[in-house]
């Protein structure tokens, strides 16, 4: 063989990695139950060589953890509609390309703000007049907390992700100072349970945040999916200067969704404080902040098959703290647990967006 042919020939790797066709929705919810599946599996496998317990045992836990009684039931059905509606809440803002990271401080602007109309309106108004000022209050609260970040990136184009971060931090600080100002008792920096502004009891205590997030969910599937306003999201994610060439006003589309995420989360913090702990601390959102992102975005953005991932991960989260207990492992493991499941299922995404193709030795010496 000459040098020209030798420096002529390419050497090709054995597989590489293309974009796949778009592939029928059947098909990529086959391979996302096939995700969790072996997630379970080899979560189960981890367990067992981490203690003497067998697979049965951790599936079996696993299944308790989350619906072994009524009650527990009625937790994972209330807890999973708290995340879909803080997931529902930054929807808005990623379909738009706008990195909401500060919804864990939208929450508890909200759930300051309620707590506060408890505190010192409780006593002084009726309770239908108290329970709208405790929603109006929320939801200015969340929103005002939204869409400051809006406002910095729209005029300014500041960077969303770290300014909606630190205006979590002060939401925290805030709650915390204020937990120490209405501490019962004094000193103990815990604000104890609020008698007046509780919210009403519809059926049973998990009932009623449940209807108000089922109701949310389907405003905001008929929001984005059919609305003006969704359209305007959904092309200003795409291109912000195509949507300019069309007309559309991209710093006012940019203030407006972040003004609804905040104020939906705002009224998370309304249905945290008020209707479930009728208190509020420094952890009152509980990460639901962080989590909801993989809920939307394991979505696809969609409130309809939202309802299906925050579902799982509550249940898994919930089922993961009983497989610790059972099996004598601590909190930690339970977290794994999740964490594992959860990288499986995220994974399995690159496998509905991309094929890996095998080239044989003939065929990579042949090119």
């Amino acid at each position: 063989m000459n040098k020209t042919a030798v420096i002529g020939k390419r050497h090709e790797p054995r597989f590489h990695i293309a974009k796949r066709d778009a592939i029928p929705w059947w098909k990529a919810w086959i391979i996302r139950i096939v995700a969790v599946i072996v997630a379970l599996l080899f979560s189960s496998v981890v367990t067992v060589l981490l203690t003497d317990a067998n697979p049965v045992d951790f599936f079996t836990a696993l299944v308790k953890g989350a619906v072994g009684t009524a009650r527990r039931s009625w937790v994972l059905a209330k807890d999973t509609s708290l995340l879909l509606l803080v997931a529902l809440a930054v929807t808005p803002a990623f379909k738009m390309r706008f990195w909401n990271i500060g919804a864990e401080g939208q929450v508890l602007a909200g759930g300051l703000a309620t707590i506060t109309c408890m505190i010192l309106l409780g006593d002084k108004l009726p309770a239908p007049v108290l329970y709208i000022v405790m929603i109006v209050a929320s939801i200015l609260a969340g929103a005002i907390w939204g869409v400051i970040p809006a406002v910095f990136k729209a005029v300014w184009n500041t960077n969303e992700t770290l300014f909606t971060l630190m205006m979590n931090y002060i939401a925290i600080q805030l709650v915390g100072y204020f937990c120490h100002v209405w501490a019962q008792p004094k000193g103990s920096g815990h604000i104890g349970t609020v008698a007046t502004g509780q919210l009403p009891v519809v059926g049973n205590e998990y009932l009623l945040n449940i209807i108000v997030v089922a109701v949310l969910t389907i405003v905001m599937f008929i929001y984005l999916r059919y609305s003006k306003h969704g359209y305007e999201i959904s092309v200003v994610g795409e291109s912000e200067n195509t949507a300019r060439y069309i007309g559309i006003n991209v710093k006012k589309v940019i203030i407006r969704t972040m003004l609804i995420s905040g104020a939906i989360c705002g009224i998370a913090g309304l249905l945290l404080v008020a209707g479930s702990e009728h208190s509020i601390t420094k952890d009152t959102a509980g990460g639901r902040g962080f989590t909801a992102i993989i809920v939307s975005w394991m979505g696809k953005f969609n409130p309809l098959y939202m309802i299906l991932t925050s579902f799982l991960i509550t249940f898994l989260s919930k089922g993961s703290d009983r497989v610790s207990q059972d099996l004598g492992l601590n909190k930690s493991f339970s977290d794994i647990i999740t964490g594992i499941i959860i990288f499986f299922i995220i994974g399995c995404e690159f496998f509905i967006n991309y094929k890996i193709i095998y080239n044989s030795r003939k065929e990579a010496a042949d090119r």
